[in-house]
Parts: structure tokens; C-alpha cells; sequence
């Protein structure tokens, strides 16, 4: 990279689809197609037109993009291939470094800077009653890997050493009972907090090391739910 980094990141590992654009490490464009609980996904038909649009409103062409940085999950199966198949197409495209980034790990940033002196703990909604979860502590040590597992199981993890802690994340939202019945704060509903943000995807991609775009790989945790599903047919016969 230059001097002067112009880095595009974006992820697609939740139901929306979040953009991001920074130069010097200042963000200059944040987009974001959020669908409500009642509507499906739009990454496929909104990913690629947000990028541009970031690219159009920063006045950037992809030929000054030094870096792209493409959030890597964990998340929906169908989400993550978009996100990653989209990245490495336009990296190989245009010659550009590609970046991998952690969802929970762009998801916590904002309450670990706002936050300094608590555990934070990114808490995704896996659905079938588990979350995708990971938490860091105050010094930046990540004390809890990422994994799909109940609530329960994040909340044990964290008690074990007593230090106060938040979560924040859809899944938070929707575990609030079980998370806060255990002593983890959850900030309000309309918190921007819960929201991933196109700043924390651009920072992680800033600072991150680049990978060949061919060995990109989404970060699954668990199977998709189509396998888990046959599987279960199967060892029901």
C-alpha cells in the first residue's frame, strides 16, 4: 500500500449489508442496507451497487483502492460465499490486496473503544437457540473463541472470572433475558452498538495482513443449516 491506504471493506455474514470506505484511516464513506426482521437478506442484489456507491460519493476509482477487506463471519453460509465470492473477484479484477476480517471481531470494536475498562462480547444471532459469540478483554486478549453455542455456555464463560462485561449484537438483543439474568450489561435496543460498522471493518482491514484472495475462506463455525438438516433426516431413517 501507499502512503496515503484507500481501503474498501464490507460484510454480508449478518442480514445486512454493511460498506465501508477509508482513506488515511479516516472513514469518508459508510453505507448500509439493513432489512427488518420480516424481510430476507439483499447481498447478492445490494453488495456490489453499495461499493459503487461509496466509490461514486468518496470520489474514488477502483484503481485507487489500495486494499479490500471482506468480513469473513461467522454468519449465515449464504451471506459469508457472497461476501467472500464478491471480494476475491474484485481483488483478482483490479489487482487489489485482500484482507479477511472477523465479523465478531468488527462488531465488538465500537463498545471495546467506548467501553475500555469492560469484557466485550460480540454475540450474533445463529438461530435454532444459539448465538455466534466471541469477547475480548480490556487489554485486547480474546477470552472467548468464536463459536456457535446457547447463551448460556457465553455467560458461564464469562462469569468464570467475575469481570464486568457487555454484549452487543442482534443476538444480544435477542438473548438480552439470559445475558443480563447472568450479569452482562446489554446496552438499549436502539443502541448503535448492536449494528456493525463500515468504521470497524475499514480499521481491522487497515491493520490486518493480506492474504492471496484464492485462500479467502469464510469462517463457518458450524455447519450450514441445510447440512445439520439432512444429517438429521438421515440418522432418523
Amino acid at each position: 500500500m501507499g502512503d496515503t491506504p484507500v481501503v474498501l471493506a464490507f460484510d454480508t455474514a449478518t442480514a445486512a449489508t454493511v460498506v465501508g470506505l477509508s482513506v488515511s484511516g479516516e472513514l469518508v464513506c459508510e453505507l448500509a442496507d439493513r432489512p427488518t426482521s420480516q424481510e430476507r437478506p439483499r447481498h447478492a442484489e445490494q453488495l456490489l451497487s453499495l461499493c459503487e456507491q461509496a466509490l461514486a460519493e468518496a470520489a474514488v476509482g477502483w484503481d485507487e483502492i489500495d486494499r479490500i477487506g471482506v468480513g469473513i463471519g461467522p454468519g449465515t453460509f449464504t451471506g459469508l460465499r457472497i461476501g467472500a465470492a464478491t471480494g476475491q473477484g474484485l481483488a483478482q479484477a483490479n489487482g487489489i490486496e485482500l484482507v479477511a476480517v472477523s465479523t465478531l471481531q468488527a462488531l465488538a470494536l465500537p463498545a471495546r473503544i467506548a467501553e475500555p475498562e469492560l469484557q466485550v462480547a460480540a454475540v450474533g444471532d445463529a438461530r435454532r437457540g444459539e448465538a455466534f459469540i466471541a469477547a475480548w478483554a480490556p487489554d485486547g486478549k480474546q477470552v472467548v473463541a468464536d463459536q456457535a453455542c446457547p447463551p448460556q455456555q457465553l455467560v458461564a464463560a464469562l462469569a468464570a472470572d467475575g469481570a464486568p462485561s457487555i454484549a452487543v449484537g442482534d443476538g444480544a438483543l435477542i438473548f438480552r433475558k439470559e445475558l443480563e439474568s447472568g450479569g452482562i450489561a446489554v446496552p438499549a435496543d436502539s443502541s448503535s452498538l448492536h449494528q456493525l460498522a463500515g468504521a470497524a471493518l475499514c480499521q481491522l482491514a487497515t491493520t490486518s495482513n493480506p492474504a492471496n484472495a484464492g485462500a479467502l475462506v469464510p469462517h463457518y463455525v458450524r455447519e450450514p443449516d441445510a447440512e445439520i438438516s439432512l444429517q438429521a433426516r438421515k440418522e432418523s431413517k
